[in-house]
């Protein structure tokens, strides 16, 4: 900051913006923001503060920080289930593999919208909120059971998927954090970690075997 200004003046100015632009800007910002604090530590001031904007303005878009903070993950996840939608033609390996490309496309991408979603916020996921992230895991768990051919999974097939679903989410969160593994190897790495826990299913569920290997 150069000496003799202060945090005010130091704010991005702000500019004459579109209604849909402005509430897109302050929901990224809000959104950095809870990528890295818990939405508790986070308030209207420094969401407007970081959004070139004033405090007046995120209210009059949003009413208050629960209702910016919902929508902004209700964006992320749309954005990232928007990823998820099914492409039909390939061999169940190979099309698990192609969504999970897209899934870390988001990740990349959408640092801030993923992190938010998957780890900020209270602690007691409820209501709102925590229908909007279980809601992303639903599309995942079902674009899954899509490329398996499975109408309804016995409970040993739905614990794996569920259990492997959490490994993914850990998986980008934590290379967002560290970044000291490429992409394509950490995609690799969860495609055998599910081949792998298929098989341990398999021991368990003679129906499970194969599902991964049926042709296109």
């Amino acid at each position: 900051m150069t000496p003799g200004k202060s945090a005010e003046t130091a704010r991005p100015a702000r500019r004459r913006l579109s209604v849909d632009r402005r509430r897109e800007e302050l929901m990224a910002a809000a959104l950095e923001l809870f990528s890295t604090r818990d939405a508790e530590d986070v308030s209207i001031d420094d969401v407007a503060s970081a959004a070139g904007a004033s405090r007046a303005l995120v209210y009059h878009y949003f009413g208050g920080k629960q209702e910016l903070y919902v929508a902004a993950l209700r964006s992320a996840a749309e954005q990232l289930e928007s990823r998820l939608r099914p492409q039909e033609g390939g061999r169940p390996l190979d099309e698990l593999a192609s969504g999970l490309r897209r899934y870390f496309d988001f990740v990349e991408e959408h640092a801030a919208g993923f992190a938010a979603l998957l780890r900020g916020g209270p602690a007691n996921r409820t209501g709102e909120v925590g229908e909007i992230v279980d809601g992303v895991r639903r599309r995942l768990f079902l674009l899954i059971q899509k490329q398996m051919g499975v109408e309804e999974p016995s409970p040993v097939l739905r614990t794996t998927l569920r259990s492997w679903i959490a490994s993914v989410e850990t998986a980008g969160l934590d290379w967002l954090e560290h970044r000291d593994i490429d992409r394509p190897t950490l995609e690799k790495l969860l495609v055998d970690q599910m081949v792998s826990l298929l098989g341990v299913a398999a021991s368990h569920d003679g129906g499970v075997a194969g599902l991964l290997d049926r042709p296109a």
